[in-house]
């Protein structure tokens, strides 16, 4: 009897984790990646501060796909396109082929969110959410002078301190009042722009961009404020959105991201999802360390030991090196208040309850070496 495979769809870093925490388990099970692209690995955190390192997208790639094959016994097919699950043959539509699975593990990964914007430049607009797009955009910055950033957020403002070091003058856009808006309190966020601003990054904070249109080789944005800003190269970093697509059409329940219970299974028998795409128990978590986690927990599950994912206190750390930040956001709903201690070194936020009790924190400047602590504490 011939064993159908595991197949993970997505080469991303929760699809190559999870091929190599369970090759720990099972050596034997036939394991199959389907990548949309070229299928090698590299960590995509470093996208948003290797520019300043002169960094091309050849140098980020670890291995190749077929490194990446050898090393976890694992077939791997690029440039692989998906276009059906049928769950109960428990069978995939791949380039209009039909391939059997065992289990099925949904790794696809989160597009990037496109801001509905007009004119004649709005198809112009860059974003950077994998290797290709990476090389791409350091070509188009090659030898240019300004940068506007569309998005405050964790994402946006790694890449405005990165391009500074480029000695390209940065812009940031975004509607918000603050930076970071979804992961500091104001005061902490009021520091983090100063040390910014001081290292060259404007912001326009509290504005949208209504018009994108081109002037000559470069482009003019239009503010909501009445502002008007020209640039040679206009970056979208606003945020991801979960695909879900493959596994709606597929009868496969969605929400925000595909759904999945604590031992990562989707609503169809051995259908799983994890990373990006995935809402874990009503949770997205798009970082690095619930993905090792999530990853960690499903590898044995596969293997044939059901085990659910536990989550320890997981800060996320905020690559701007002119202004260190770490942060552990509060769970969504956590009754509490952040309380604030401010030197003209460093931030130290802490969100608690009436008892005092910690449930996250906000560290900038001088004060992240408390992070240990404050871990302790929440353990």
């Amino acid at each position: 009897m011939v064993t159908q495979p595991v197949i993970i769809i997505g080469s991303g870093l929760a699809g190559y984790t999870l091929a190599r925490e369970f090759r720990k388990l099972d050596s034997a099970t036939p394991l199959v990646i389907l990548s949309a692209d070229h299928g090698g690995f590299y960590s995509k955190p470093m996208l948003s501060n290797a520019c300043a390192q002169k960094k091309s997208a050849e140098a980020l790639l670890a291995k190749s796909a077929a490194q990446m094959s050898q090393e976890l016994n694992v077939e791997i097919f690029a440039q692989a396109k998906v276009t059906a699950i049928d769950t109960q043959r428990k069978e995939l539509t791949v380039d209009g082929a039909a391939r059997s699975y065992s289990k099925l593990v949904l790794a696809l990964g989160a597009d990037p969110i496109r801001l509905p914007l007009v004119g004649n430049a709005a198809d112009a607009i860059l974003s950077v959410n994998d290797l290709d797009d990476y090389q791409r955009f350091r070509d188009a910055i090659e030898g240019k002078k300004d940068v506007v950033i569309l998005g405050a957020g964790l994402i946006g403002c790694e890449f405005a301190n990165d391009l500074i070091g480029t000695g390209i003058n940065v812009h940031v856009i975004d509607l918000a009042p603050q930076l970071l808006g979804r992961l500091l309190p104001p005061e902490s966020a009021a520091f983090m722009q100063r040390r910014l601003e001081s290292a060259g990054i404007e912001f326009h904070l509290g504005t949208s961009t209504q018009l994108v249109e081109r002037q000559g080789d470069r482009f003019k944005l239009s503010l909501s404020n009445g502002e008007t800003i020209a640039c040679d190269v206009v970056l979208s970093a606003v945020g991801l959105r979960p695909r879900t697509a493959l596994a709606a059409a597929a009868g496969i329940k969605i929400n925000r991201g595909i759904v999945v219970n604590a031992s990562l299974q989707t609503s169809c028998e051995d259908i799983y999802a994890l990373g990006d795409c995935a809402e874990v128990e009503g949770k997205v978590l798009p970082f690095v360390m619930p993905i090792m986690h999530a990853a960690r927990a499903l590898a044995p599950t596969l293997a044939g030991k059901p085990t659910q994912v536990r989550y320890p206190a997981m800060p996320v750390a905020v690559k701007t090196p002119a202004c260190p930040a770490v942060v552990l956001p509060p769970e969504p709903g956590a009754q509490g208040n952040w309380l604030v201690e401010a030197t003209e070194e460093g931030v130290k936020a802490l969100f608690q309850n009436a008892e005092g009790k910690l449930f996250g924190f906000a560290l900038l400047g001088t004060a992240v070496s408390e992070k240990s602590a404050l871990i302790q504490q929440l353990t």
